[in-house]
């Protein structure tokens, strides 16, 4: 597979008044053409702080990258320049937000919404040509294209995000990067707004970042999955590498402790002890380890790398072996 796009060392920061919150420390991926990735952790993990990057998109004169390489296309996205950077966002790489209430326009009509991407990208194309592909999306995503010239006031839940995935799939993208797009729609309209996206990748060959805290959305619609944890990934691998719950980054074994088993008789989850990190005050060492049940001293004064099996990497001292095995 060809790679699309690759992150490399990502450090990102948003300076405030009271102090530097240390986002993104250290991100490491590959995403290849046509492959779905999940990207998954707690609130504050850094997952939409790295999606933002990858668009150039972060808050003006609050968020900032400290250092790393974005690579899109044999590109680097931090050596872009205004003018393309607006024509990568849309027509190579979209996202869709995470509240599709507070990202589309209240007063324009979806219609237009919709077509001001393809005036911004497709300059020749005629009006009857924009109305057409309007349409089509429309259709595409479940929307009766005669409801175009309606508001999103005029739009549920489930629909307004319908419509934010029309916008972001107008121009056929390469890269389609998906900010918890159903974390607010009810469980029907979820299994809807997933079979959708996996039937668009089919049919576009469209490469995917679903971001969610949804581990069996990831199960359902994604090829591999990387785990984030206080601004880094602690796991990546395949899914079928990462959910045989074989060898796993402890932080990773608590998140799948928190999933209700159906064929358990336990009346409690099993949570995560403690609290995510303080970003402002990063810990040395493995950010997880104080909460971590098998912490070492060393992992208090040591930062692990990366140990890899194959396609299967885990930041933690108890895979130390996967990294000789490597070498040798």
């Amino acid at each position: 597979m060809d790679e699309l796009l690759k992150i490399k060392e990502l450090y990102v920061q948003y300076n405030t008044d009271d102090a530097v919150v240390h986002a993104v420390n250290g991100v490491n991926l590959i995403i290849h053409k046509g492959e779905a990735l999940g990207l998954v952790g707690e609130t504050g993990a850094g997952k939409t702080t790295t999606a933002l990057s990858v668009l150039g998109i972060l808050p003006e004169q609050v968020g900032e990258i400290t250092s790393g390489d974005i690579i899109y296309n044999g590109k680097n996205v931090r050596e872009m320049n205004k003018k393309e950077l607006q024509e990568m966002r849309g027509k190579q790489i979209s996202m869709i937000f995470q509240d599709p209430m507070t990202s589309l326009n209240p007063i324009i009509s979806v219609g237009d919404q919709i077509g001001e991407m393809l005036t911004l990208h497709f300059k020749n194309l005629s009006n009857q040509e924009k109305e057409k592909r309007v349409d089509e999306i429309m259709k595409l995503v479940g929307i009766p294209p005669e409801r175009k010239v309606e508001y999103p006031f005029q739009f549920s839940g489930g629909m307004k995000q319908r419509v934010g995935i029309a916008i972001a799939l107008v121009c056929q993208p390469q890269l389609l990067i998906a900010d918890e797009p159903t974390t607010a729609l009810d469980v029907t309209i979820q299994a809807q707004i997933l079979q959708l996206m996996r039937e668009l990748k089919k049919d576009f060959n469209t490469a995917m970042v679903m971001i969610t805290h949804d581990l069996g959305i990831v199960a359902e619609t994604c090829d591999s999955v990387a785990v984030m944890y206080a601004g880094e990934i602690v796991e990546n691998g395949t899914v079928e590498e990462v959910f045989q719950r074989k060898e796993n980054h402890p932080y990773t074994t608590g998140l799948f402790n928190c999933i209700p088993k159906l064929n358990s008789s336990e009346k409690r989850l099993t949570p995560i002890e403690g609290y995510v990190v303080d970003p402002t005050d990063l810990p040395k060492g493995c950010k997880f380890h104080d909460r971590c049940p098998l912490t070492e001293e060393r992992c208090g004064r040591e930062l692990p790398p990366a140990f890899k099996k194959g396609t299967h990497a885990i930041k933690c001292f108890r895979y130390e072996a996967w990294g000789k095995e490597e070498e040798a």
